[in-house]
């Protein structure tokens, strides 16, 4: 009964001290309010359902990032497969945020979301943890892939960002 309390509590902990990791993680990768709530309501469960798994040799903001990210890449490809199979969608007619969202942020904040939003799931994880300042190893370590390999997708990437706002300048 103990342990069950100190899990919960250690639980609520996580969740309160990271709760901006999962934000943003939710709101990279949905939409719809309704999807962001399925999505948080998916990642927490998974939390709770390894948290005795955690090994506090790693970061425990590593250890959220690779929950978080790879629930919401399963959940957009169970997403995507559901939409593809109705509806075609123009992802620049999407909106990434609610209307009153979308008068706080700037301009620049809205193109960055969109270029993020044309790469593919992968890429997106990719630059969001570039974009949050995580050192080539964290995002290695996330994603599992080499320190060589983030660091000529992030190039790649950008110089293709570069290629694009340029051409968008013509």
């Amino acid at each position: 009964m103990e342990v069950e309390l100190n899990k919960q509590k250690e639980f609520i902990d996580i969740v309160k001290k990271h709760k901006g990791i999962l934000y943003k993680v939710i709101t990279m990768y949905c939409a719809d309010y309704n999807d962001r709530k399925d999505l948080e309501q998916d990642i927490l469960i998974q939390i709770w359902k390894s948290l005795d798994t955690y090994d506090d040799n790693y970061a425990l903001t590593t250890w959220l990032y690779r929950i978080s990210m790879n629930v919401a890449i399963s959940n957009h490809r169970k997403t995507f497969k559901k939409k593809s199979n109705t509806t075609r969608i123009n992802g620049d007619l999407l909106e990434f945020t609610s209307n009153s969202d979308v008068n706080e942020r700037s301009y620049q904040q809205d193109v960055l979301y969109r270029l993020l939003n044309e790469l593919n799931k992968f890429d997106k994880a990719l630059m969001f943890l570039y974009l949050e300042d995580k050192d080539y190893e964290v995002i290695a370590d996330v994603l599992g892939i080499t320190k060589t390999n983030v660091a000529t997708k992030i190039s790649r990437i950008k110089n293709k960002w570069k290629q694009q706002l340029s051409q968008q300048k013509q």
